[in-house]
């Protein structure tokens, strides 16, 4: 990995994440719109070295309940502080994913 200050940690972006979705919180389709911008630039990002695949996954797996949750759910999301800590872990990944 490059070892640059200005490299984002962890937490910026999933901070951004959670920025974009707080500012759109009564337009998901335009958080999701956004969300796969974000994905394009994640996976810039890890190609560059700025970005290591374990944090990257971890955003994805986020985007991924974000991009595929109903409004309702949207909502539920974006008020559980466990989903926007860092190292947060999906629950039944098998069945959510399938």
């Amino acid at each position: 990995m490059v070892n640059d200050p200005l490299l984002k940690d962890t937490r910026t972006w999933i901070s951004e994440l959670r920025d974009i979705c707080e500012m759109n919180f009564d337009q998901p389709e335009e958080a999701r719109r956004q969300i796969r911008q974000m994905q394009v630039e994640w996976r810039d990002a890890m190609e560059e070295g700025m970005l290591n695949p374990s944090n990257r996954e971890g955003l994805e797996s986020r985007a991924f309940r974000l991009l595929t949750c109903t409004d309702k759910e949207w909502l539920a999301w974006l008020d559980n502080l466990d989903f926007w800590k860092a190292g947060w872990k999906p629950e039944n990944v098998g069945e959510n994913e399938n």
